[in-house]
């Protein structure tokens, strides 16, 4: 039985939007202050790192795309270049990791507005419901959405760097040099500063939604990342000029610590940071469904999630299934403080793509191998530098899915 296809009503700007909103997320206003707490005054060092392994997935992803414009992602990706079970795994590691990004996302929206944790709670909780509602009134109306998110985002950011320029900063500078510092922490650094603008997958998830996929996604994928990239380079060289490495790396709220000579732009900051979580948020389960629902396809996930709701066209189901996971991680305890899992499934998500592209022949290639090489070996590097109980964790879900996926299988041979 044929199963009904997703409409492709997504042009590059619906794409790049979406893209977009999932890379200028909440990391671009915390993560350079944990980031140079390990990596001090070589934070930029670390910056150039994650962007080249950002390159190398994004070229991938890219050139996987080309070939296979449906759902799914890597995970598809992983099916059709390596087999079922590299599939499996990143589109497991993609599922999990992003369901728990997007409650933390949730609740950083909720701490950035209020102090109150029952309150952080209840809006992240107002948030998540928002969102899959716009999800389920299809994905024109989520790209639209995720655009003129965007759009206040780059506004506010734009208003901030200008500020931080032009007002005397607030204490002293100087490129102190932070003792701690080393080779590991620049790879922590740069692992950290990775997630940050690692959302490009998002645009090929949602590949089966996109106007003529095999040009579009591309162009998507490489531009989107391209402008993230100098965003982040500007932001990342505003602070540590005018905060300085110390400073920087004391800081949980950096951006708004650079405009603190400047009463009441702090409060625009605030706004910019609670908006790209919400934008990032919205993108985020956007993806999610898309790759779960290529899984429910395939009956790695139940075939009962790959319905198509006639009124919307998008997995309805689905998208709420999701919605109530996240839910349930923001009821249960602060997911912040156990997110690094999910670094874990991202960077296997991101492994797989390598290896899958690296195994492409003939037409199908568009970059040299070596990038995919390279990937791969970055991605497993990255691994090793993240906390312990991250490693552990990360890797006891992928392995809980992949326990539950032998025994489905089991029992449908015994069948």
């Amino acid at each position: 039985m044929t199963q009904p296809a997703l409409e492709r009503k997504l042009g590059l700007f619906g794409a790049m939007s979406i893209g977009l909103a999932a890379m200028i997320g909440a990391g671009i206003f915390s993560v350079f202050g944990p980031a140079a707490r390990v990596a001090g005054e070589w934070l930029l060092l670390g910056l150039a790192l994650a962007l080249l392994v950002a390159t190398c997935n994004a070229t991938s992803t890219a050139q996987l795309s080309a070939k296979y414009p449906t759902s799914g992602g890597t995970y598809h990706f992983g099916n059709q270049e390596l087999g079922a079970w590299p599939g499996f795994i990143a589109g497991w590691g993609f599922v999990i990791g992003k369901t728990a990004s997007a409650a933390a996302m949730a609740l950083t929206l909720g701490a950035y507005l209020v102090p109150d944790p029952f309150w952080q709670r209840a809006i992240a909780l107002v948030a998540v419901a928002i969102v899959v509602l716009l999800n389920l009134v299809g994905i024109t109306r989520t790209a639209r959405a995720a655009a003129g998110i965007v759009s206040l985002v780059a506004l506010g950011l734009a208003v901030t760097l200008i500020v931080a320029w032009t007002t005397t900063p607030t204490s002293d500078a100087t490129f102190v040099l932070i003792p701690d510092a080393s080779v590991y922490g620049v790879l922590q650094s740069a692992g950290l500063m990775f997630f940050a603008f690692a959302g490009y997958a998002r645009i090929a998830t949602l590949g089966e939604e996109v106007r003529d996929p095999t040009r579009v996604i591309p162009r998507a994928i490489i531009t989107t990342l391209a402008l993230v990239a100098a965003l982040y380079v500007t932001v990342a060289i505003t602070l540590l000029v005018q905060l300085g490495p110390l400073r920087l790396a004391a800081s949980d709220a950096p951006l708004v610590d650079v405009v603190s000579g400047a009463p009441g732009i702090g409060v625009v900051v605030v706004i910019t940071a609670a908006l790209a979580c919400l934008g990032a948020l919205l993108a985020g389960i956007a993806g999610i469904t898309r790759t779960g629902l290529a899984m429910a396809r395939n009956r790695d996930l139940p075939a009962v999630l790959s319905r198509i709701s006639p009124s919307h066209n998008v997995p309805a189901l689905l998208t709420i299934v999701v919605g109530v996971a996240v839910v349930v991680l923001i009821i249960v305890g602060d997911i912040r403080d156990v997110i690094g899992f999910s670094s874990v499934g991202v960077l296997v998500y991101y492994l797989v793509a390598n290896l899958a592209a690296l195994h492409q022949r003939g037409e199908d290639r568009r970059y040299p191998k070596w990038m995919q090489v390279l990937g791969a070996a970055l991605c497993a590097v990255l691994v090793v530098t993240l906390p312990v109980w991250s490693v552990v964790g990360g890797l006891s879900v992928l392995v809980i899915g992949i326990v539950g996926r032998l025994l489905v299988r089991r029992g449908k041979a015994a069948a």
